[in-house]
């Protein structure tokens, strides 16, 4: 993920120091554990601005308004308590070339800084501290003991010091040519590297595209640069010290992330704080998914593997009771044949009811033919109530495995990220795994959401189809949002997604309709990956939800079958 680097937080300073200096805190919100929010208002307009210290999305931003939830992080009270009501007076950098802001909040634009919230945007070491005019810390958003660093605690009453000063040589403007080249190409090194350690201020991110713009490899050694090359790159380092002084900036997207300087551009964006809002909303987004689809793939393959094991055992036990009524035959047969019985055997052969054939007893010598006899409808009795006892239990772990099933269709589906509501239906899965019992609640959410939306088709006659993401949006489509004008669809015997083909009333769908409803609800199943499934459809008002069924399963009747394709 590309970090924010220097360059990028002075375009943003630049753009809220034009749009946002003074403003009034209106309100502190703490979207979640690495994010605050500021309600900013001016005379003309109203705004959120984000302060993240994510160890890899820290940024300083104006970002979309947060979910109203309440939330009981220390860090958001205590800013709350302290600047409500105040005005954000001053926005500037703590020191040359350094990523750390100084915030300062006043009564007044005019009146003397009550408050500095220093917010240092330095990668894992990112913070956001309050604190007093004299610098006493007042609140950390993650305090760092002593133990933890010895060279910078940041603790709650300790006066606040600022960041070990950086050691490399300033970017000037009035740096000669001559004697910027022989600074970088003093030890023969690979270009980005001698960049890096000989000038502050840059990043990998800028590096590369500078050496790009200028036409050059930046892993090609200094020693094999040609003088035209060196004018080359020298004149991008013009052009992006002349950005940071003049403070003009081209905020775009690139094939490698965003630039605010315009190089490798393939698409402008309308401002720095919506490119950087937009680019980190989405990566941080992404990364969320990746962790947390595959801690719910984990648990569901565990949970499955378990209950795989728990049905055959069932299996198997219950084949087992299946002998009962041949054990109340051996018994009858033993009754009948008293006469022939002596004392101390152990077998005996007789000849079978029905059949004639010869059935060998198996006996206890200890015991007597009475007591051989009882011994058998003993154990006829328990077997008939062992499969009593097993059947439901068998049809338990195979509604649970088709659920899980169910739910295992709805989590392959999200396993790429296209946008907000991919995470959002994944977090819904989760919450639906809680509530079932099969995951621990957690505290709190790491990333407020919204509702989700379904997935959306449209038919070759222009009808909307809208499919489930997950079981909570299934039950939705099918018994809330259905009417008895649409068709609804589903892999036949197959886990997969509620699949609603929406119809006007007196509309009546076309065989292409049909088949292009087929083709989604097949794709959207665990068939997805074969040339032809079964798929069913019938009206809504035939599809119904069992008594203590869990979420996202249905039966239904009077369906009909058509064969869709999930790669048309």
């Amino acid at each position: 993920m590309q970090p924010v680097d220097f360059t990028t937080l002075m375009a943003l300073c630049a753009e809220l120091r034009t749009q946002w200096l003074p403003s009034r805190v209106e309100q502190v919100l703490q979207r979640d554990r690495h994010t605050i929010a500021l309600c900013l208002r001016t005379l003309d307009q109203r705004g959120w601005l984000t302060l993240s210290w994510h160890p890899q999305g820290a940024r300083l931003c104006m970002d979309e308004p947060p979910p109203r939830d309440p939330n009981t992080f220390a860090f958001a009270q205590q800013l709350r308590h302290q600047l409500n009501g105040l005005a954000l007076v001053s926005l500037r950098a703590i020191a040359p070339w350094e990523r750390a802001l100084d915030l300062q909040f006043a009564r007044r634009p005019s009146d003397l800084c009550q408050y500095h919230l220093y917010v240092e945007v330095m990668s894992k070491y990112s913070n956001a501290i309050l604190t007093t005019p004299d610098n006493q810390i007042i609140t950390v958003a993650h305090q760092v003991s002593a133990q933890q660093s010895s060279v910078r605690p940041l603790l709650t009453g300790q006066a606040y010091e600022l960041p070990p000063a950086l050691m490399e040589t300033m970017p000037t403007l009035d740096e000669s040519f001559e004697r910027w080249q022989e600074r970088i190409a003093l030890v023969p090194i690979p270009l980005k590297r001698a960049l890096l350690k000989n000038y502050r201020g840059l990043s990998s991110a800028l590096v590369l595209s500078m050496c790009a713009e200028a036409g050059l490899d930046a892993d090609q050694d200094t020693g094999a640069i040609a003088p035209y090359q060196w004018r080359s790159l020298f004149h991008q380092w013009q052009v992006w010290l002349t950005a940071l002084s003049t403070e003009q900036f081209q905020p775009g997207w690139c094939a490698t992330g965003y630039t605010v300087l315009g190089w490798g551009m393939e698409q402008a964006a309308d401002s720095t704080q919506t490119l950087i809002s937009n680019f980190y909303r989405d990566q941080l987004n992404r990364q969320t998914l990746r962790q947390l689809h595959h801690q719910l793939t984990q648990r569901l393959g565990s949970l499955l593997k378990k209950l795989d094991v728990k049905l055959t055992d069932f299996q198997t036990r219950l084949e087992q009771s299946a002998d009962a009524d041949a054990l109340k035959d051996r018994a009858d047969l033993l009754m009948a044949h008293l006469h022939e019985y002596q004392p101390g055997m152990t077998r005996m052969t007789l000849a079978d009811f029905t059949t004639g054939e010869p059935i060998t007893l198996t006996l206890d010598p200890d015991k007597n033919a009475v007591q051989n006899a009882q011994r058998f409808y003993k154990k006829q009795q328990k077997m008939r109530r062992s499969r009593a006892a097993l059947e439901p239990l068998l049809r338990d772990t195979q509604a649970e495995i088709d659920y899980l099933e169910q739910v295992q269709v709805a989590l392959a589906q999200l396993a790429d990220y296209t946008g907000p509501e991919d995470l959002d239906a994944l977090e819904e899965i989760r919450e639906e795994l809680v509530q079932q019992g099969y995951l621990e609640a957690t505290e709190g959410r790491d990333r407020p959401r919204s509702a989700t939306q379904f997935r959306h088709y449209t038919s070759p006659s222009g009808f909307a189809i809208w499919v489930g993401r997950n079981n909570r949006q299934n039950d939705e489509l099918t018994f809330r949002l259905a009417t008895d004008y649409d068709l609804w669809f589903h892999s036949q015997e197959i886990p997969g997604s509620h699949v609603l083909l929406r119809l006007n009333p007196g509309a009546v769908p076309e065989d292409a309709d049909l088949q292009f409803a087929a083709n989604v609800a097949a794709l959207h199943s665990r068939a997805a990956q074969s040339d032809q499934v079964p798929v069913v459809y019938t009206e809504p008002r035939h599809v119904y939800k069992p008594k203590g069924a869990k979420p996202g399963m249905a039966i239904y009747k009077q369906e009909r079958v058509i064969w869709g394709s999930p790669i048309r």
